[in-house]
């Protein structure tokens, strides 16, 4: 019996221990394609990471916590000192560039029934999947302009920036942190580039692109050529058409004599 609950006691640390190691990471290509873009992120939600610390009594939540890279810190607070999380928002922190603010509340994934792959590629199921499995950081600008919105907050990032995420789960009764994983990686926003900075030489032009000239040159010449045929058939037409004219005239000029010194012999 005592062994049992020291292998149980170990199996929640380790559980723990995983969860800690565990960071936010940017969505696979296959669900989210474009992505980053200019002013999103698109995250993979944690699924199985908070699973064995969450009892069977309790409701919990997930929140996410935005910042910069330049601000970044790893002991960096996400809570105060009673555990609570911080409710700091986008526009305390300047976009994320001197603290962390939260960008998103949801619930837990579900773990026993993730998202399938193969149901992403179905346009009815596609939007259903795609909520499941990932959150978009950026999607939201309505916020910022809103003076009573006291909800977390998701306005557009900033673009060419790099940004780190952390996902804390949150008892909602109590109120107060559980569990946290830690910062992720720097994820960086594209840039904008500008159209003097755009190569238009052939040579850096795509496989695809090449082909499509090259089948629309083909079929052009061949137009051309045909149309040329056709002209020059027409010309030697035109030309041959006197000729068998005479030719029939003289026939009925000689026959006429004949048939008179016939009929005086």
């Amino acid at each position: 019996m005592g062994g049992h609950w020291i292998g149980l006691t170990f199996c929640c640390w380790w559980q723990l221990c995983l969860a800690q190691t565990l960071r936010p990471r940017i969505a696979n290509a296959r669900f989210a394609t474009n992505n980053p873009t200019l002013t999103t992120i698109a995250l993979e939600k944690p699924f199985c990471i908070f699973d064995a610390l969450m009892s069977t009594g309790a409701s919990y939540e997930v929140y996410l916590y935005v910042m910069a890279d330049s601000a970044y810190h790893s002991r960096l607070p996400v809570t105060d000192n009673s555990s609570k999380p911080l409710n700091t928002t986008f526009q305390q922190t300047n976009g994320g560039l001197s603290g962390a603010y939260r960008a998103a509340t949801f619930n837990v994934p579900n773990c026993t029934s993730p998202p399938k792959l193969t149901d992403a590629a179905d346009a009815t199921k596609a939007p259903t999947v795609l909520t499941q499995y990932l959150i978009r950081v950026g999607e939201d600008d309505s916020c910022l302009y809103d003076p009573e919105f006291l909800e977390a907050c998701n306005p557009p990032l900033s673009q060419d920036t790099a940004y780190r995420f952390k996902y804390i789960l949150v008892d909602r009764t109590a109120g107060v942190m559980k569990d946290e994983t830690v910062w992720s990686h720097p994820i960086k926003t594209k840039k904008l580039k500008q159209s003097s900075t755009i190569d238009t030489w052939p040579g850096r032009r795509s496989g695809t692109m090449i082909v499509i000239t090259s089948i629309l040159s083909v079929l052009t010449f061949i137009l051309v050529l045909g149309f040329l045929a056709a002209l020059l058939q027409a010309v030697l037409t035109t030309e041959e058409m006197p000729t068998e004219t005479r030719y029939a005239s003289q026939i009925t000029q000689h026959a006429v004599p004949r048939i008179q010194e016939a009929a005086e012999l």
